[in-house]
């Protein structure tokens, strides 16, 4: 069984790490490796601690950037062991297993981040996912190395998959045939039960937006209010990541993210700004860093 999520380890220090983190993948069926600006890569200790793992080394992807390695994503989660003044929702790692799950029979690319060894994802980082996955370890002392913790969520994701193709397995023993096995994984998922806001999963007849175009879409945003006198690029408060929480929460289609678009682009006109037609650059002074 190969699991399509992808695991993206952020300004990893240690190349060790690295190499076990994709052995951990490796071992619970996950390939996708993409490292954001690792500190040493490649390195023989990465390649010595993945051991039988090297191909998801060898395949791993390297970027300059957190947006560069969600650009093509529909679910991101996030891993932090802090809880943050402006939280997003919550999942543990088991109900992270089961989202991405069941997102995945959609067909949408799931991605589950994690940070830096010694202070994990930035507030500004944390705000580009759609949900804070957080692994209940003992409160006395519940501090994981980084490939542990990949090692956790790729675990809960592959028994997710597993427990949902028992359930079609047994479905179409009952009803009989394989056209009653497809027919159950087409079947609409119950949403998940989470204290506070849920992330739900819910039939849905158009594609969802990626990384890449959101990361249009707040710049887009931000430019409109600041147009319009709405947010002060010298004192953004937390305006953006209030409006990133929102926004990330729903999950925009392409139908939605157009009629934003377009709205932002006609306030832009009426404030008096030129628009273009290949998309906006962002003017304001950035509001993500200090917000949380």
């Amino acid at each position: 069984m190969n699991i399509s999520t992808r695991i993206i380890l952020v300004n990893t220090s240690l190349p060790a790490n690295i190499g076990a983190a994709a052995r951990a993948m490796k071992t619970m069926g996950l390939y996708d490796l993409v490292l954001v600006a690792p500190k040493q890569f490649p390195h023989a200790d990465a390649s010595s601690l993945a051991s039988s793992a090297s191909d998801v080394l060898a395949n791993a992807r390297v970027v300059a950037t957190l947006e560069e390695a969600i650009s093509d994503c529909q679910l991101v989660l996030g891993t932090s062991a802090r809880n943050r003044t402006i939280g997003l929702p919550q999942l543990d790692a088991r109900s992270a297993g089961s989202t991405a799950q069941q997102h995945e029979l959609t067909g949408a690319k799931v991605a589950i981040i994690f940070g830096r060894e010694d202070r994990g994802l930035t507030n500004e980082e944390l705000m580009l996912c759609h949900a804070h996955v957080f692994i209940p370890t003992n409160p006395v002392y519940g501090v994981l190395n980084v490939a542990a913790a990949v090692q956790v969520l790729a675990y809960e994701v592959r028994m997710a998959c597993l427990l949902a193709e028992d359930k079609c397995d047994e479905f179409a023993a009952v009803q009989g045939g394989q056209n009653s096995r497809d027919r159950f994984s087409s079947l609409s998922v119950d949403p998940l039960e989470q204290q506070g806001m849920p992330i739900t999963l819910v039939p849905w007849d158009e594609e969802l937006v990626k990384g890449e175009d959101m990361t249009q879409f707040y710049e887009h945003c931000e430019r409109t209010l600041v147009a319009v006198g709405f947010l002060d690029p010298e004192n953004p408060r937390q305006i953006m990541t209030r409006l990133r929480r929102l926004f990330g929460r729903t999950r925009l289609d392409r139908p939605e993210y157009n009629l934003l678009r377009g709205f932002f682009k006609r306030v832009l006109a009426l404030s008096g700004e030129k628009v273009g037609r290949g998309g906006v650059t962002l003017t304001a002074k950035s509001s993500g860093k200090n917000d949380v």
